[in-house]
């Protein structure tokens, strides 16, 4: 394994790590009883037991102080508050030259130096939690102190060289996204980098026959064009340059410049239209199509091969957890007790109804102790989303209860359960749909939409009526928050807007925008009524975690490409408001732009002149649409090779790895039914009778986002129903890696491993969670 790899090792690396990283060599794992202090065993073992739940593979040091500094390091604050220094510190391009809001060096700097500081000091925590020998060898813990150095040393230079009035460059600026990766935090990034220079090799031998195509039809081009004194459009000379037909035919790959560039060919003659048809099918549809395969079969492979090691490690973490906390003889076993106690240190915030239920999943002979094999599981059971549902009686049943008991307000009730309530709703915002298109101006519209307003605010009244209000607001029933936020910003909104109309003098242009938003934001909700929708938005959801891994990817590529691009091209191109009368605005204060498509098309904001523009720039560029004409003759024609680096990293390489891996997540969520461990836990709820009940709920709803019949659990008839109930919030990991594991597993039989290790207690196979 390389660079980036130290810290997520291979079980057999993590293992014999471990082994050496316990006092005086020994190996407190495998011998629990040279640890006198009860409670430490149970630090430790809910130290291991947290790793696996959340996927961390670090090689601690198992003292008791080292494990009370490694608890710290792994709170959740400090975590966020690494990724705020972390954002400050990328932010600072927004106040450095070129600025967007211009800062003095010293202050800029200073902000640095303190992100630094927190840098260091996060890093010097690290170094007291891991043996030295293995923080030493770890590549990451070397790339963040070499990026805090240069950092401290370009800082310095560039400030002296700023006093004496000389010119200075930031050159470390491009350092400044790796710490997004190296930092511990970043484990999900760093592992999309490693498949990315894994799967290379292989893309870099595609690219290098597509270029060879390219250069091929470039040369066919020159030999059956280039003598014919074609022009193009432009009045310039027609495929005569050779490396200007190379460029042209590359970006006639990505369609950009599709049909200009053929039509100079074309319209001398037709038969000129079969090389460029001839082109275009073998390099835009099956070489890039090809490229797409390969990035699929080689991204996949490499990262289930990661997502293996990854399980691997995880249950050997649980090993170490059993055999701290195992007790008897021939067959050691754990402990209800025991296990109680280390479920609470592990997560402390669980009710003990749910920490019951998962006991019950693991003993489901009822022996009162599990092995090792039911014990292994814990980790994956403490990552299911298990929703807790309490029972409640409605306040105005307390308050009111022979009104609300009566024959009214139960036919109230049951009007607002039914199932073509839903449906009377679907179809009035549908209706409303139709008014929002029209003129606001309208009296007609403007009263009917006061009139839509009340029937959703009298939807929402009749729903507290009907269900308990806290359950109406518990934390899971997105679509109740959803409707309320949106209906009462909207009729707050509308009054705001309709008070300042009525006051004179104020257009209140900007209320309006929103209340316009508000409205469309209203027809949301019929997507989840349409079962197909809600499947598609279901899965979406689920491979959200993927999509946030790649945009931290786009963000370290687009930041260093920014960086670079500002340095380079600074200042070559100007944007001038519509009423400037500066003649430069023509030209966007660049004479080589003078009657260009740049210039023509008013692309001048599209600049290197500060980070947000840079940004904005780069997004055109990954879109590839007129991205020729971005980059045409801003300086030298060397400068064409920035952009089409950043478009093979970015849209050749990246994009098609991430759409890969879109793929692979979407498919996998779309079809794959709940794995064996989901299965059981939802067997167990129903034999102890405390489901709840989805008679009329269709099986693919939004994770946690109840819609129909059963939104806010029992709470009408609370004699009749269990005080608590449970229900499985589908199939939504609470990690990353989860989601990872689940992807891979379908295609690899972990079942029949078995994790290798030099200590009879590491042997042992993949737990099998078959129902009771």
């Amino acid at each position: 394994m390389s660079e980036l790899e130290n810290s997520e090792q291979p079980a057999a690396a993590f293992s014999s790590e471990l082994k050496g990283a316990t006092n005086g060599g020994q190996d407190s794992c495998e011998s629990p009883d040279n640890m006198k202090d009860v409670s430490l065993r149970f630090d430790l073992a809910a130290v291991y037991v947290s790793d696996a739940q959340h996927n961390r593979n670090i090689t601690f040091d198992a003292s008791p102080p080292s494990v009370r500094l490694y608890l710290i390091y792994n709170h959740w604050m400090l975590h966020v508050l690494v990724y705020v220094f972390i954002l400050v510190d990328l932010a600072l391009a927004l106040f450095e030259e070129p600025a967007l809001i211009p800062l003095p060096v010293w202050a800029t700097s200073m902000i640095e130096l303190i992100c630094l500081v927190a840098f260091a000091v996060r890093l010097a925590h690290f170094a007291k939690v891991v043996p030295r020998r293995i923080f030493l060898r770890d590549p990451k813990n070397i790339c963040i102190i070499v990026i805090i150095t240069l950092c401290l040393l370009d800082m310095i230079i560039y400030g002296a060289l700023k006093v004496s009035g000389n010119y200075a460059v930031r050159w470390s600026r491009v350092l400044r996204p790796l710490l997004l990766v190296n930092v511990t935090e970043g484990r999900q990034l760093r592992r999309a980098f490693r498949s990315i220079r894994n799967a290379l090799p292989q893309i870099l031998v595609l690219f290098f026959l597509f270029m060879f195509s390219v250069l091929i039809f470039s040369l066919m081009a020159l030999k059956l064009m280039g003598k014919r004194n074609l022009e193009t459009i432009e009045g310039a000379p027609y495929f005569t340059n050779y490396l200007d037909i190379v460029f042209d035919l590359y970006v006639l790959v990505t369609t950009a410049n599709s049909p200009d560039i053929m039509m100079p060919a074309y319209n001398y003659s037709s038969f000129f239209a079969l090389f460029f048809i001839l082109y275009i099918v073998i390099n835009t549809y099956t070489f890039m199509s090809v490229f797409l395969a390969v990035v699929y079969n080689n991204y996949k492979k490499y990262l289930k091969e990661e997502v293996r090691q990854l399980v691997r490690a995880k249950r050997q973490k649980m090993c170490h957890a059993f055999s701290l906390l195992k007790e008897g003889g021939e067959e050691p076993v754990v402990s209800k007790a025991h296990w109680n106690r280390l479920v609470r240190l592990v997560q402390p915030d669980i009710t003990n109804a749910h920490r019951e239920l998962l006991w019950n999943v693991s003993d489901h002979h009822n022996r009162g102790h599990i092995g090792k094999v039911a014990f292994v599981q814990l980790a994956d059971l403490l990552n299911i989303q298990v929703i807790t549902l309490k029972s409640r009686a409605h306040p105005l049943h307390t308050w009111i209860p022979a009104i609300y008991e009566s024959a009214v307000s139960k036919l109230i009730c049951r009007m607002v359960r039914h199932r073509m309530f839903v449906y009377l709703y679907d179809a009035i915002i549908l209706v409303n749909a139709v008014f929002i298109g029209l003129d606001e101006e309208d009296p007609v519209v403007s009263s009917a939409e006061w009139f839509f307003l009340t029937l959703y605010v009298l939807e929402i009244l009749l729903k507290l009526y009907t269900f308990e209000p806290r359950t109406f607001f518990a934390r899971h029933h997105f679509w109740n928050w959803f409707d309320t936020i949106i209906i009462v910003s909207a009729l707050l909104a509308t009054v705001i807007n309709a008070a300042l109309k009525s006051s004179g003098g104020y257009t209140s242009r900007q209320i309006l925008d929103i209340v316009f938003i508000l409205r469309v934001l209203r027809l949301i909700r019929v997507v989840d009524s349409i079962q197909r929708f809600r499947a598609i938005i279901n899965t979406l959801i689920k491979i959200g975690p993927l999509m946030l891994t790649f945009g931290q990817l786009i963000l370290v590529v687009y930041y260093i490409f920014a960086m670079v691009g500002m340095e380079l091209f600074k200042g070559k191109v100007q944007f001038f408001s519509a009423d400037s009368p500066d003649p430069a605005r023509e030209y966007c204060g660049n004479a080589l732009l003078k009657d260009t498509l740049f210039a023509r098309n008013n692309y001048c904001k599209n600049n290197f002149n500060d980070v947000v523009s840079s940004f904005v720039l780069l997004l055109e560029l990954t879109v590839v649409n007129q991205w020729h004409d971005i980059l045409r003759d801003v300086t030298h024609v060397s400068a064409r090779i920035f952009f089409v680096l950043f478009h093979i990293v970015v849209v050749i390489i990246i994009m098609n790895i991430f759409v890969a891996f879109i793929l692979e997540a979407f498919i996998i969520e779309y079809i794959v039914e709940k794995n064996d461990l989901q299965t059981s836990l939802e067997k167990k709820i129903e034999e102890l009778n405390l489901c709840v009940e989805q008679d009329h709920l269709d099986g693919n709803l939004v994770d946690a986002m109840e819609t129909q019949d059963n939104d806010m659990g029992p709470a009408d008839t609370p004699s009749t129903k269990p005080t608590i109930m449970f229900k499985i919030s589908s199939k939504r990991y609470s990690t990353m890696d989860g989601l990872l594991q689940r992807m891979f597993e379908t295609g690899t039989d972990l079942s029949a491993e078995v994790i290798a290790d030099t200590s009879e207690d590491m042997n042992f196979s993949n737990p099998s969670f078959s129902p009771a």
